[in-house]
């Protein structure tokens, strides 16, 4: 009998384990669909500041700019903006980006980092230099958020304690599946800029009150809204990595309670026979006396 009821209080154990992955499902699922609509509905906006940033490098190919210009030095001070979660049950989401940014940070690199867990790993590791002053969360990105993260990163490149700035984050790429991307944020590059061949660029155009005065407002603009697009594609990726782990979760919880099941029924069967037995065992001594 102890057997039963130890098979019936871990089946119990398994049941509450797996209203709780449903419910951490549903949630997630939810979450997702909030996450990928702000970024539709922003994506406009920053497709327009990226084809006038085209337009600019078009027409003026030779322009001397401090968001264009590629520092010379031998040993350029990196920043990398590394995109984690703030808490785990997501598969391998954190540890993908936090394996692509050791591979590509130096001792002499600076980290900032969004998310409890990437801080977490790395403050133990002292693989790079990491601002301590930075915390912010992955959850629910907003506009306000990545205005103050990218205004950052931007001040310390244009006051020479950056040459370079990165973004480390994880980009959708189905409904299904996601990967870990790496991306140059500053100096401008054209080259990885995704809706560069949607648009069609006028080939007559003017920049007032001058190109400089134009990329000056433009640029900040735009990286805001590389850090924004990032964020909500890292928060989507997350969400949909731990969709995944608890799918898998819930189907193994179903499939253990389905086989305790099993052992349950067999237990309680051997049990009654062995209680029949026993009272049968009894009847015939009794008979015998």
């Amino acid at each position: 009998m102890a057997n039963i009821r130890e098979i019936k209080t871990r089946m119990n154990s398994i049941e509450d384990t797996l209203k709780i992955t449903n419910a951490m499902y549903l949630i997630s699922s939810s979450k997702l669909k909030k996450a990928r609509k702000q970024l539709d509905a922003t994506t406009p906006y920053f497709e327009m500041l990226q084809a006038s940033l085209l337009d600019i490098m078009a027409h003026t190919p030779d322009l001397q700019h401090i968001f264009l210009n590629k520092r010379k030095k031998e040993h350029p001070k990196k920043g990398y903006l590394v995109m984690t979660a703030d808490r785990g049950l997501a598969g391998a989401y954190n540890h993908n980006i936090t394996k692509m940014a050791e591979e590509n940070i130096n001792e002499d690199d600076k980290l900032f980092v969004i998310g409890y867990m990437g801080r977490n790993y790395f403050g133990r590791r002292n693989v790079a230099q990491m601002d301590e002053d930075f915390f912010y969360t992955t959850q629910d990105p907003t506009i306000y958020r990545a205005r103050r993260i990218a205004e950052k990163m931007i001040e310390e490149y244009v006051s020479g304690e950056l040459d370079e700035v990165y973004i480390i984050y994880t980009k959708m790429i189905t409904s299904i599946t996601s990967e870990p991307k790496m991306i140059r944020v500053l100096p401008l590059n054209p080259d990885q800029y995704e809706f560069a061949g949607k648009g069609k660029r006028s080939h007559m155009t003017e920049f007032q009150p001058s190109v400089k005065a134009v990329l000056d407002r433009l640029a900040p603009n735009y990286i805001k809204g590389l850090v924004y697009g990032a964020m909500v594609e890292s928060f989507s990726s997350e969400l949909n990595a731990r969709m995944m782990a608890m799918e898998g979760a819930s189907k193994s919880a179903r499939e253990m309670i389905r086989s305790l099941g099993l052992m349950y029924n067999r237990a309680r069967q051997a049990a009654i026979t062995q209680e029949i037995t026993e009272v049968c065992a009894g009847a015939k001594s009794l008979k015998k006396e």
